[in-house]
């Protein structure tokens, strides 16, 4: 199962009749991490939109699969359930997972999700359609990774990335390495009383 993230991102855009507006936006992109995600939406924006945006928000978002259909513009959120019977206790359970799809409205997207998971081994329902706010979805793309020179740290770079982390911890025994010898000046005390 892939790690979906939501990441709604504030900007201002320009409108159809020509007026600007302050917009707040989500997108869906496929991350490893929450860090990852702000990178990646950056990345993938960074072009698109002109001007400053600012990202308020980035959620993890759970979706079994995502369907692309090119002929359709807009994203339904789809629940489809099942029922599955554990092997151990013979017991049935009921099992729900979210799907996104394209679609021009609901049916058709009712249509395509049936049409997707015809292959799936279990009688299932999809209890719900509706509408989602997501503007664009933004898939694992390993062309962008090489195109930013991206790439796994080698052991070596991992070794003396943790050494700048962790600097070294000395303690008050006084056997570090980098201990520093005192010098005493001896000074001549007189006895004025005499």
């Amino acid at each position: 199962m892939n790690s979906w993230y939501t990441v709604k991102v504030k900007y201002t855009k320009q409108m159809e009749d020509g007026t600007l507006k302050r917009v707040t936006e989500p997108y869906l992109l496929d991350a490893v991490s929450f860090t990852d995600a702000e990178a990646r939406i950056y990345e993938e924006l960074g072009e698109q939109i002109r001007g400053e945006f600012l990202v308020t928000g980035i959620s993890k978002t759970d979706y079994a699969d995502i369907f692309h259909y090119e002929d359709a513009d807009y994203w339904y959120k789809c629940k489809v359930t099942y029922v599955s019977v554990d092997a151990d206790s013979g017991k049935e359970k009921k099992v729900s997972n979210n799907f996104l799809v394209t679609a021009a409205n609901a049916k058709e997207a009712y249509e395509r999700i049936e049409e997707s998971l015809e292959s799936m081994l279990v009688s299932f329902e999809i209890p719900a359609i509706a509408i989602s706010p997501i503007i664009d979805i933004f898939p694992f793309n390993p062309d962008l990774d090489r195109e930013l020179d991206r790439r796994e740290m080698t052991d070596e770079e991992k070794e003396e990335y943790n050494e700048s982390r962790n600097p070294p911890v000395f303690t008050a025994s006084g056997d570090d390495e980098d201990e520093v010898e005192e010098t005493v000046e001896e000074s001549t005390f007189t006895d004025e009383s005499e």
